[in-house]
């Protein structure tokens, strides 16, 4: 039987069930869900082999030429591999081929009908006969010849049927990816949990590892350690003062109260009210420029698998030392069991450590402030992140030069969207398109809340109007009014294209360029 064939026709049984929670019973120590589907596909290898060694046992392989007296018990590699025994001798009477003998057999299987349940062969066959040459090179399936290994890692079938049928069991608890019997979990008290707070309290908040918590409160009870991590992490869990934050595969814990803000609560310039639009405005060349700016706001449906992932880095994001969690960066950013996962950002240019957030219910990557400030990165910079060599690092990096100057459209202090080029020394690679600058954040923010209740269509014509004058050409590029939308208010490029496209008060002048029409 192939691999294939065994996991499809694998199913879990009620004493399936029952090996698993004993075997969790004897070990006294949380398995997870692969542990425990190796366990019992090895157990499963096992009873099929002794069944295989049983059934073939003082067997041959059925030969026309052979002689098999009454007693003999035969294999018939032609019927898939039934087993029979010889219950009857006699003389062959066809002329056609010569001296033989026919033997009557009964088989073994009784779901067989009882007129197929005997059968007549023939035996000592003188004359050549196609089943001879076959018997030969035939052997009998008596070993199972692939691993609970290679089971486990031919697909996700019997992994899923494992965790489906073990998640019905309600004498079983799942944590972190382990299972272990409810009635065992050991009781961790409110002092053990005030002891953990106190624990990551003096850590500045975490991140540690539960065992790490357990050697400093002095564990809990004689239990095996992997027994009281175990109860540790259900009962923090069970607290709303800590927080998961490990990686996949990984459990940290952290204390709520003392994660960054951006982390618990998203910082204004980040948040978006989704604007309605027409979709099919856009037209493919507009779509392709869409994808290629990769907003986290935008649906893209990315295919295939990064090494690593470029970002363009917009104002917003520049602001609050945040990188997008958008289709590409999803690529390379961990998946957690909780909303906010800590992660380790390595500085690419100088290995630098930084504290990262991976937010993905605000679909973002917090704490790279350090990273851009050191860097003096513009708005427009390229971005780019790849996993480190241990999970939940990532490293990140930009295509760094000897600073030089550049004309950089700077937004002017004042009550008034006024913008100017001025000269700016930048040392990284970036979009040009996108790059805008702001010497004054505290007039910004002003500008920023003079403005919040303008529609999306009042703050195009006024970057429009304002940027058209620095340009020879009268026009602005669709992503540079993208980018400067986005000092005032986070908007995705899709509701701008479209609101451009739909308003006779704008005029396409090709090559994704617009201008006023009057």
């Amino acid at each position: 039987m192939l691999i294939q064939q065994w996991s499809r026709s694998f199913a879990v049984t009620d004493a399936d069930i029952e090996y698993l929670t004993g075997l969790l019973l004897e070990k006294e120590t949380p398995m997870s869900s692969a542990e425990l589907a190796l366990s019992l596909i090895r157990r499963r290898l096992e009873d099929e082999q002794t069944a295989l060694s049983s059934r073939y046992q003082d067997t041959v392989i059925y030969n026309p030429a052979g002689s098999y007296p009454v007693g003999s018990r035969l294999v018939f590699s032609r019927l898939d591999f039934a087993t029979a025994t010889v219950i009857d001798t006699r003389r062959g009477d066809n002329p056609d081929y010569g001296d033989y003998n026919v033997i009557k057999v009964k088989f073994d299987d009784t779901n067989r009908n009882s007129a197929a349940h005997q059968r007549e062969f023939a035996a000592e066959l003188q004359i050549t006969h196609p089943l001879t040459s076959h018997a030969q090179s035939d052997s009998l399936p008596g070993t199972i010849t692939f691993s609970a290994e290679e089971i486990l890692n031919s697909g996700d079938v019997v992994l899923k049927a494992i965790d489906n049928a073990l998640q019905k069991n309600k004498d079983l608890i799942r944590l972190a990816g382990q299972w272990f019997p409810r009635d065992l979990v050991l009781d961790m008290d409110i002092g053990t949990l005030h002891l953990a707070e106190a624990v990551l309290d003096i850590s500045g908040g975490g991140p540690l590892s539960p065992e790490d918590i357990l050697e400093q409160i002095g564990g809990v009870a004689n239990a095996p350690l992997a027994l009281q991590t175990f109860s540790l992490n259900l009962a923090m869990s069970q607290d709303k003062r800590f927080d998961e934050v490990g990686p996949a595969g990984e459990i940290l814990w952290y204390l709520n109260r003392m994660e960054p803000e951006p982390v618990r609560n998203m910082p204004t310039s980040l948040q978006y009210k989704p604007i309605p639009y027409d979709e099919d405005l856009l037209s493919d060349e507009v779509y392709d420029l869409e994808t290629e700016m990769d907003d986290e706001h935008t649906d893209i449906d990315f295919e295939g698998k990064l090494r690593r992932a470029k970002s363009i880095l917009i104002y917003p994001h520049r602001r609050t030392g945040t990188l997008p969690l958008n289709a590409k960066n999803r690529q390379i950013f961990p998946h957690g069991r909780t909303p906010r996962i800590y992660v380790d950002l390595i500085d690419g240019q100088d290995g630098s450590h930084y504290a990262g957030w991976v937010v993905h219910e605000f679909k973002y990557v917090y704490g790279l402030e350090p990273y851009y400030t050191k860097h003096r990165l513009p708005v427009g910079a390229y971005v780019t992140v790849e996993k480190g060599e241990k999970p939940g690092q990532i490293i990140v990096s930009h295509e760094a030069y000897k600073a030089r100057t550049e004309w950089v459209t700077v937004f002017v202090p004042g009550e008034q969207i006024l913008l100017e080029n001025k000269r700016r020394l930048i040392g990284a690679e970036y979009d040009g398109q996108v790059l805008i600058g702001v010497d004054d954040l505290e007039a910004l923010d002003k500008l920023v809340k003079a403005h919040q209740h303008k529609t999306l269509v009042s703050l195009l014509k006024l970057f429009l109007t304002e940027l058209s004058k620095l340009s020879p050409q009268g026009a602005v590029h669709v992503i540079t009014l993208y980018s400067a939308v986005n000092v005032l208010r986070r908007c995705p490029p899709g509701p701008i294209f479209a609101l451009l496209r739909a308003n006779p008060e704008f005029e396409d002048v090709g090559d994704h360029y617009w201008k006023l029409s009057h």
